[in-house]
């Protein structure tokens, strides 16, 4: 009797571990339940995963870090194709007047954004123009604005304060429709340095971009251009002297997404890139890794 009765509580300790392991709606032991919201986050994944593509007109002193972090966004947004358009802030300011197609455009200076947006205050944007999505522009990095010599300094340049004198030979900066030349006169306003008399002896040589800048740099074609620190990094030029507050105005790159896009999905996907961009910690890695600073 004792016999039947152990038998018949095993059987039942059994049949109660069997239910146990069991999914209430009949799934198998193992199979991890899937909750509402995660059900919902896979049917998001699926509409996200239609491609899309997102055009990028950005200032050349981006494209190093962008390019790169364009690599990790594949992680992030494998449906999204990225094309990106690098050049100086004036040349993507008139492609976009003359009817490009851009969704997100970065500006290495705030004049060229504010002729573009309707919400301007300063002036700047006498024509009317109302391509810019207003409440989605911001303040994206800030820049700092350097002097670069080639390698070895033979000209022993050592500071701005050194282009009145002459050690110079042959300055490179950008021309004045691009921000960091419009910072380099600037400086040399500030600093008294007539860009008059340098042109008249021939001293001073003009570039469509920063990246031409310090291309000429690196080559040692000049004796020294006026970049960011940010270039100066990438292509690892010597710094001799670093523009200060007083100096030059703050450099402030502006981002917003554009009402010239695609359409209203690449919008969508402009906002997401830039909103990356800002704020995952990657992304910021490696624009704080060359000299820029997030901005909140």
């Amino acid at each position: 009797m004792k016999k039947r009765l152990l038998a018949l509580l095993l059987a039942g300790t059994m049949m109660w571990a069997v239910s146990a392991c069991s999914d209430p709606e009949g799934g198998e032991s193992g199979s991890p339940a899937v909750s509402p919201s995660a059900s919902q986050g896979q049917e998001d994944q699926q509409e996200q995963g239609e491609s899309v593509e997102v055009v990028v007109f950005a200032a050349a002193s981006l494209e190093a870090t962008l390019t790169e972090i364009a690599d990790l966004y594949k992680d992030v947004a494998p449906n999204v194709t990225l094309t990106f358009t690098f050049d100086s802030s004036g040349t993507l300011r008139d492609q976009i007047l003359e009817g490009a197609v851009c969704d997100l455009f970065i500006s290495a200076g705030q004049a060229q954004m504010n002729e573009l947006d309707s919400a301007d205050t300063t002036g700047k944007n006498q024509a009317g123009n109302d391509y810019v999505l207003s409440e989605s522009r911001v303040d994206f990095v800030e820049n700092k604005v350097v002097l670069a010599v080639p390698d070895d300094n033979p000209k022993d340049i050592e500071a701005f304060t050194d282009l009145a004198t002459d050690k110079l030979s042959l300055l490179c900066i950008g021309n004045e429709e691009v921000p960091v030349g419009s910072y380099s006169l600037e400086i040399l306003d500030t600093l008294d340095i007539d860009i008059a008399q340098l042109e008249s002896e021939g001293k001073v040589t003009y570039a469509s971009n920063v990246t031409e800048v310090a291309n000429q740099v690196k080559e040692g074609a000049v004796d020294c251009g006026i970049i960011y620190a940010t270039d100066a990094f990438t292509y690892e030029l010597t710094v001799v002297d670093q523009a200060t507050a007083d100096m030059c105005s703050q450099v402030i790159y502006p981002a917003a997404v554009m009402k010239c896009g695609t359409d209203e999905a690449s919008q969508t996907a402009a906002q997401a890139f830039l909103d990356y961009i800002r704020t995952d910690a990657a992304a910021v890695a490696v624009l704080e890794g060359v000299g820029f600073t997030v901005l909140d």
